[in-house]
């Protein structure tokens, strides 16, 4: 239902699973859904006869589970994918305007994991073109007139409003956080490199990072344990971590607006319980920032170097300007940019362990969703942790007056995913 140009978020369909014996049940209360908020929001990229294959599907998912002893432990789970990622029988069209079959490629790698576990594709998200700044048609869920972030959209806005339970995305600067804090739901993106990129169209592979949304921090977890490699429950330190939070530059990019939310967020977390301490961090942030987008301009010209050649005249403006940049960059830069990132993690540690920090809190956006769908706002709040590799979650964090999402960006360092999983949940608590 539209109401004031937002839409009315159901609490209900935030399980992971459904069981074995309703899931035509199950698909049923997920076509209502879908009926109900897709013409809106438009999450996910058109395709003819939806439900005629998933039912399809869900036939034979039917099938395995009554020949079959042990169920599968996602079993019926269905998940929206980012139309960057390789599907087997659903075309890839990265948000653009070239022909799919030159885009085309085999099944990204943990897609396919995950339907082995029993999941099905409920279908493709809509991505902004190639995952960069060229919007799709995608909406915040909370207000139609605003931006729902990118460049993971669809995939944001389809969790926000249950569409599916989890979905897909891909984070180069901001592209999880930032539209997971827009539209009010859990993003988690990944230690650099723990789900492989296989299948996955890049943009900037040196920092392209594989994550996913959800709707509460229990639910990334959990899924956690089936996506990332090597992972380890006994690395959990079940514990309250140390927060901290990096006075400088860094922070000031945020509005006032969510510097005051921030406050107030830090201010009951200490109230409790938490330890936090401010220290000076990201001091030569403008440097950061420099060297990441030199990085991601540099390989995205690489990336697309012969689509571009034959195609120059169907890319977005915003894309063409990324690709020009990257072709001016030299190679000295970019090595010089991709060495600074070792400097960068050292420092960081050391700052860290000298105020006993175990998870960095920032704004995970400059403020709530901007109005107006020509942008999907600054991702500017997400580029250190990105720069990094380091893990990183948001945390839906209340509203503000105008009644859009505003969360909390927790950052940990390189492959302390599983306690800073473990954290969040119980941060999420008291937020």
């Amino acid at each position: 239902m539209i109401n004031n140009n937002s839409i009315n978020i159901p609490n209900t369909l935030t399980k992971l699973k459904s069981t074995t014996k309703n899931l035509s049940n199950y698909l049923d209360e997920l076509e209502s859904v879908y009926n109900k908020f897709e013409p809106d929001i438009s999450a996910f990229i058109p395709e003819k006869n939806r439900f005629t294959r998933l039912r399809q599907e869900i036939a034979q998912l039917e099938l395995v589970f009554s020949n079959s002893i042990k169920q599968l432990p996602l079993s019926g789970l269905p998940i929206g994918v980012k139309d960057i990622f390789h599907v087997n029988n659903l075309k890839t069209f990265a948000g653009s305007k070239l022909p799919p079959e030159k885009l085309s490629g085999p099944e990204a790698k943990c897609v396919t994991a995950l339907k082995e576990l029993g999941v099905f594709v409920f279908g493709k998200t809509v991505t902004t073109e190639f995952a960069y700044f060229g919007p799709g048609p995608t909406k915040n869920p909370y207000n139609l007139k605003h931006t729902p972030g990118g460049s993971s959209s669809g995939s944001a806005a389809a969790v926000a409003v249950g569409m599916v339970p989890f979905a897909f995305g891909t984070q180069t600067i901001g592209s999880i956080i930032r539209p997971a804090s827009y539209c009010g739901v859990v993003g988690f993106k990944p230690t650099y490199g723990r789900i492989p990129t296989e299948g996955v169209i890049p943009v900037a592979p040196s920092v392209d990072t594989i994550g996913f949304f959800t709707a509460n921090p229990i639910s990334a977890q959990f899924m956690s344990q089936f996506l990332l490699c090597d992972w380890d429950p006994n690395k959990i330190e079940q514990r309250k971590p140390t927060l901290g939070i990096p006075l400088g530059p860094y922070i000031e990019k945020a509005s006032s607006e969510m510097i005051n939310h921030f406050k107030s967020t830090s201010h009951k977390l200490e109230d409790a319980g938490y330890r936090i301490v401010e220290g000076k961090a990201l001091t030569d942030f403008e440097k950061i920032y420099e060297d990441h987008n030199k990085i991601v301009a540099y390989e995205a010209a690489q990336v697309h170097q012969e689509w571009y050649q034959e195609f120059k005249h169907l890319y977005h403006p915003k894309t063409v300007e990324l690709i020009v940049k990257g072709q001016r960059i030299s190679y000295t830069e970019y090595q010089a940019a991709l060495s600074r990132q070792d400097k960068f993690r050292y420092e960081l540690k050391q700052i860290g362990e000298q105020k006993g920090i175990d998870v960095w809190i920032s704004p995970p956006a400059q403020g709530p969703a901007p109005k107006g769908l020509e942008s999907t706002g600054n991702p500017i709040m997400n580029l250190p942790w990105t720069y990094g590799g380091y893990p990183t979650i948001n945390l839906p964090a209340g509203f503000n007056k105008s009644g859009l999402p505003m969360g909390l960006q927790l950052s940990a360092e390189l492959n302390m995913d599983e306690n800073l999983l473990y954290w969040a949940v119980n941060i999420k608590k008291i937020l």
